[in-house]
């Protein structure tokens, strides 16, 4: 009954092929929350799979419905007693269109597969592979000690990559139940593939359309050409005021004040890697002052993601009407997400822009969210990686995207603590998704420490 026991178990399960076996069923089921003929599956991935493997470990499990969303939710829970920590976890089984034509000769979405020492497959990466870890992890420990040694709480959501719709007002109603000293989820990349990461919060993200409309219909530029305004012209100097033609934003509103201390001292050894399969960092492009990781890990970046004026299939000799653009910004914790598009609007207006449309779209806002690096359970955490690795994880006080981690830390109130099990060229919601083989073995390796220890005594909580 030792914690070496419990990861030769994890190795053996591994090595064995039992860990893949289990991974390829899941993998199998087309769980593409983006399309409607596929919600029946998407229950059966709660029904047939999840559920019944949390009630093999001596979980409790239900299903939950919820109006907004287009399957229900599970809620599995393990219950030892009042005197051990509680550990709450999110996941989700969902995943982007498997784009089943555009994948290498060989490679299918819904069949995991090894290569050049890589499992492909669809959600191998996002995210039922980092699930799968953790769930298994849990059950080598329970193997070898019989109990946890804490109180579990899992939530598995099955809409994530359609912005989670009901998960907010879930949260909320969960508030009780999912009450827990610490949450430990996977979710998103490693800040390199050989270094074990783990994520504070996330940035928030807003989507919005920046529109001219100027006339009804095209004018002959050879009869009005210096007579009639170009939209596109104008917009694209109205995007122009935003940011910099490096980059940096141009709206106080939209950075926040400082990046704290706390924050410079965890990324101060951390760099950024996506692998061989990653773009090349250029240190010239964002905010200057700021290291690359700061940048991205507690910094705010404005996106220009689609621009369209005229005909750009056919173009032709004609002042086009209207010009679009659809807009991102990532801001970062401290920004005031109520004042983002108000802020927006007088920019725009004082810049002598007051044509500019802007809107959010349809998918709304994600807020931000950090927990302080200096939190004792990060530090406990960061050192039990170590202990098992061998390797001094990076602590990233936000990731570079958006997620519902405010639902979490707002409504639930939890310090939520992310261990991420993939790294930035897994090709996730792109073709040919994967992960190293080595990666997933040692998340297999870590987070079975990982558990352990939190079962063992001397967490933040017990020494309170």
């Amino acid at each position: 009954m030792t914690l070496e026991a419990a990861v030769a178990r994890a190795r053996s399960s591994f090595d064995s092929g039992d860990f893949r076996e289990i991974l390829a069923r899941r993998i199998a089921m087309p769980t593409e929350s983006q399309k409607p003929e596929r919600n029946a599956i998407l229950r059966q991935y709660l029904e047939q799979e999840i559920g019944p493997s949390f009630g093999t470990m001596g979980f409790s499990w239900r299903l939950i419905e919820h109006p907004k969303a287009k399957a229900p939710f599970l809620f599995a829970e393990r219950i030892e007693g009042p005197d051990v920590p509680t550990m709450a976890s999110y996941g989700h089984g969902d995943v982007v269109r498997g784009l089943d034509s555009e994948w290498d000769e060989g490679l299918s979405p819904w069949e995991l597969k090894e290569r050049n020492g890589r499992w492909y497959g669809r959600g191998v990466a996002d995210s039922k592979g980092q699930h799968t870890i953790n769930m298994e992890a849990m059950r080598y420990v329970l193997a070898t000690r019989g109990r946890l040694g804490f109180n579990a709480k899992f939530l598995i959501e099955m809409g994530e990559e359609i912005n989670s719709p009901g998960l907010r007002e879930l949260c909320a109603e969960l508030r009780t139940a999912m009450k827990a000293d610490v949450m430990i989820s996977s979710d998103g990349a490693r800040m390199s593939p050989d270094r074990p990461t783990i994520s504070l919060g996330t940035r928030g993200g807003v989507n919005f359309d920046l529109r001219i409309e100027a006339r009804e219909k095209a004018c002959h530029s050879g009869n009005w050409g210096g007579l009639v305004s170009n939209p596109g012209i104008q917009l694209a100097h109205a995007i122009s005021t935003i940011a910099s033609a490096t980059g940096q934003i141009r709206i106080p509103e939209w950075v926040p004040s400082e990046l704290p201390a706390s924050v410079r001292r965890a990324l101060a050894d951390a760099e950024i890697d996506g692998g061989s399969d990653g773009p090349e960092v250029e240190p010239w492009w964002g905010e200057s002052g700021l290291r690359p990781v700061e940048r991205i890990y507690g910094w705010s970046s404005f996106e220009v993601l689609a621009f369209k004026t005229g005909n750009p299939e056919n173009p032709m000799n004609a002042i086009p009407p209207r010009a679009w653009a659809r807009c991102q910004l990532r801001f970062a914790f401290g920004v005031d997400p109520v004042q983002i598009m108000p802020a927006l609007r007088r920019h725009l207006d004082r810049q002598g822009f007051p044509m500019v449309k802007a809107v959010i779209t349809e998918d709304g806002m994600d807020f931000a969210s950090r927990l302080d690096p200096d939190e004792d359970w990060v530090k406990w955490t960061v050192a039990s990686i170590a202990r098992s690795t061998g390797k001094k994880p990076s602590v990233r006080p936000s990731s570079g995207a958006s997620s519902c981690n405010d639902a979490f830390t707002g409504l639930l109130g939890q310090r939520s603590i992310w261990v991420p099990h993939s790294y930035g060229g897994c090709s996730q919601h792109a073709p040919n998704e994967h992960l190293p083989i080595g990666l997933l073995r040692e998340g297999l390796k870590m987070m079975t420490s990982l558990f352990w220890d939190l079962g063992s005594g001397g967490t933040p909580t017990a020494r309170a």
